[in-house]
């Protein structure tokens, strides 16, 4: 059955958000999460979860187990150690993407300890990341993972892809998600640039940092975000040095 989508375009201020504030964690929530739920903001077409997380230094989330999700992480500033149950480990930082894919099912812990690998001094800074989850095209397939670094250079460059599961943004800059209708862009903007949104059924674009304009819609700062349905194509201007992630996709999450 075909369903034919009403076009909207939904802005939701970073105040608005689900906040969850503990003694090593500031966590905003863009979507329906933990102990934050309401029945009405549950999801963007297949983008389950978004936060905007901060981990003091010396903390993180202990070992934890995740199933059936395609997990992305994005840092911001810092850096996230990363371990999980299939024997993957390493240091995530600034332009180096993240998919974990949960499948039959993973346990892993993010942690801002860096230090602990190289033997260093502690550092007291917070790490700041962005964490994406989106619902793969089959359940219960082997957990795997995937990194790949992106240049300064190439995000300044205009919107690129950074994980993809479609065939027309799969490059060598994408990491690759098991769903084939969705695909996270990345681009850093600055003062008087401009990238095109895409135009798809569904769009989530977060203003992850600085501030940029929308066509159509005015001014979006830090932590703002605009949901798309069946439109998209509008041009994005930084207003400051600003960071924009992009979610295009063509399909939604069906709940029971």
């Amino acid at each position: 059955m075909t369903v034919t989508l009403t076009p909207s375009l939904d802005i939701r201020r970073a105040a608005d958000r689900f906040w969850t504030r503990l003694g090593w964690l500031d966590s905003r929530h863009s979507f329906s999460f933990s102990r934050h739920y309401d029945p009405q903001n549950t999801h963007h077409g297949l983008l389950l979860v978004s936060n905007d997380d901060k981990v003091r230094a010396g903390t993180g989330f202990e070992t934890h187990p995740h199933e059936d999700m395609e997990i992305v992480t994005w840092v911001l500033a810092g850096s996230l150690v990363h371990q999980d149950s299939t024997g993957h480990s390493g240091v995530i930082y600034p332009g180096l993407a993240q998919r974990m894919s949960a499948g039959t099912g993973i346990l892993h812990s993010e942690k801002n300890d860096s230090w602990r690998l190289d033997h260093t001094a502690p550092h007291t800074e917070p790490v700041h990341f962005i964490q994406m989850w989106v619902v793969p095209d089959e359940a219960g397939v082997t957990p795997g993972y995937e990194q790949h670094e992106l240049s300064d250079e190439r995000l300044r460059a205009g919107l690129v892809p950074v994980a993809s599961g479609m065939d027309r943004h799969r490059d060598d800059t994408a990491i690759r998600i098991r769903n084939r209708h969705a695909a996270l862009l990345a681009a850093r903007l600055a003062p008087g640039q401009t990238a095109q949104c895409p135009a798809a059924p569904f769009v989530h674009l977060f203003v992850a940092r600085g501030a940029v304009e929308l066509e159509g819609s005015g001014r979006l700062d830090r932590g703002d975000a605009v949901r798309m349905t069946a439109t998209g194509g509008q041009q994005i201007t930084g207003i400051d040095d600003a960071e924009v992630l992009i979610w295009e996709m063509h399909a939604a999450l069906q709940l029971d």
